[in-house]
């Protein structure tokens, strides 16, 4: 059987995200590592966008149907196969009363909206603070508070329970965890002393996890020479 194909950039923290939930879902796909100088002629034809990450569902007689370009999508598609973690939410309690469905519905949007918040606004915050410190800016406070806005708010839920949501993974702790994880890379030595430990217990737990290592994990580049490359929990 023809796998999906995932074309990919290690570092991408769009391209973590998918990976991400490709792991958690159990799916497996082709693994297509590529570099941005060089992309391939068919991703290209798969994807004008010609940003990672792109996964090609199918392809008959060499033109390529059934793409999702945006990392949110490929995510959404690979739980919508498997979600063996509920990370939707969308499984109901053995119940199945009509209130059980409702919270599930309820739950999955805070959490697409949760996701959207961090899509919309903190990573146009993230992009200034990044941008402060590469480049010796005057604003890199400024940039860093106006970051820690949204910090504030995931301290807030997760002084409440381990994740975003509850006692359990979500979609939003799974897209919200490359972002994170670049704060907390940008001055290492003032987010080690901030003042949010449960943001950091939160980030430590996943960053020294085996399912981080395998998804972080790096491959040869592809090339159309070389054989398939499986990734997913294989």
């Amino acid at each position: 059987m023809t796998l999906p194909i995932l074309y990919s950039l290690r570092n991408c923290p769009y391209a973590m995200r998918a990976r991400l939930a490709i792991y958690k879902s159990k799916q497996v796909v082709e693994l297509r590592d590529i570099v941005l100088k060089n992309k391939p002629a068919a991703m290209l034809a798969a994807s004008p966008k010609a940003t990672v990450p792109v996964l090609v569902l199918s392809a008959n007689k060499g033109v390529n149907a059934d793409v999702l370009d945006e990392s949110l999508e490929i995510m959404l598609w690979a739980l919508a196969q498997s979600d063996p973690f509920n990370l939707l939410r969308t499984q109901v309690l053995k119940s199945h009363t009509a209130s059980s469905e409702l919270e599930s519905s309820t739950k999955l949007t805070g959490i697409l909206r949760l996701i959207s918040l961090f899509d919309d606004e903190f990573k146009t915050c993230l992009e200034a603070y990044k941008c402060a410190k590469r480049y010796h800016e005057t604003n890199l406070d400024d940039c860093r508070q106006a970051c820690e806005v949204y910090i504030q708010n995931l301290e807030q839920r997760l002084s409440k329970h381990r994740y975003m949501f509850d006692e359990n993974e979500s979609l939003a702790d799974l897209a919200l965890l490359p972002f994170i994880r670049q704060f907390a890379r940008i001055e290492r030595q003032w987010y080690l002393q901030s003042h949010y430990p449960e943001v950091k217990r939160w980030l430590n737990q996943y960053l020294q996890s085996p399912m981080f290592t395998k998804v972080m994990a790096k491959y040869p580049l592809w090339s159309p020479e070389q054989a398939v490359i499986k990734f997913g929990d294989i």
